[in-house]
């Protein structure tokens, strides 16, 4: 009777047990988000306070410039470019130096990395955003003179007014060049402490010169706040194009 009142309970049991379920369709719908959408209340009255105090942020006034800052306002240099590698320098460079004991020799950047002018007027928390909205972080790149001969042959060839700051003094004539740094004419024998962004030296824009250097050194700096902190410092910018790159044709 024990026997046969055990193989009842196991019948039951595996009786009761389900099948393994499996997936055999999925289906899916697609919601244009847009102004069609009618906003909940509840979310918009929960949103608005956080909205205003970022808007009071973006529209904090951190600087001034008398003309229109922009990249394309000159051939192989321009305002916004000698500005964005002036500026990343004069901040770099105290942290270089407490990183290292030594300094940075110049800067480069990429023109493609300026993503929009400042107009003349007052210059915002909105236009630093704007201007570098991605989380690049500045480095420092030590370089030897044959690398550095390439970066100044990839300027040439590229034909862009990439951000060079203004410790450099380029002079183009063709394919020749004289190039000095720190009024010093570049010897091939030496290294060069090169300020950029991490997005750069990882070769980014096609920048291969910077890959493999000498030594790296990360600032752990974003380049935006970089720019920020200038702008918060300087109470009027003032720019313009002058000698770092010059060319005779």
């Amino acid at each position: 009777m024990k026997l046969i009142y055990t193989f009842l309970v196991l019948f039951v049991l595996v009786s009761c047990k389900k099948a393994p379920t499996q997936l055999t369709k999925i289906t899916a719908k697609t919601t244009v988000v847009d102004s069609t959408v009618a906003s909940t209340t509840t979310i918009t009255d929960f949103v608005a306070p956080y909205k205003k105090q970022l808007t009071t942020k973006m529209e904090q006034v951190l600087s001034y410039t008398p003309i229109n800052l922009t990249r394309e306002d000159g051939k192989l240099q321009s305002t916004l470019g000698n500005l964005m590698a002036d500026m990343c320098l004069d901040i770099a460079n105290p942290l270089y130096q407490e990183k290292t004991n030594n300094t940075i020799d110049f800067a480069m950047f990429n023109n493609g990395g300026i993503r929009a002018p400042i107009p003349k007027g007052a210059v915002t928390m909105q236009h630093a955003f704007q201007l570098m909205p991605f989380e690049n972080e500045l480095v420092v790149a030590t370089l030897t003179g044959d690398k550095v001969a390439e970066l100044v042959s990839f300027f040439i060839e590229n034909n862009r007014a990439h951000p060079l700051s203004k410790e450099i003094n380029l002079i183009l004539d063709g394919k020749d060049y004289t190039l000095m740094i720190h009024g010093k004419p570049l010897e091939r024998t030496k290294t060069y402490n090169v300020l950029t962004s991490d997005y750069l030296q990882n070769g980014g824009d096609h920048m291969d010169f910077f890959k493999n250097p000498v030594t790296l050194t990360p600032l752990d700096y974003k380049v935006r706040d970089a720019i920020i902190d200038y702008f918060k410092k300087t109470d009027t910018l003032k720019v313009s194009l002058d000698n770092r790159v010059i060319s005779k044709q």
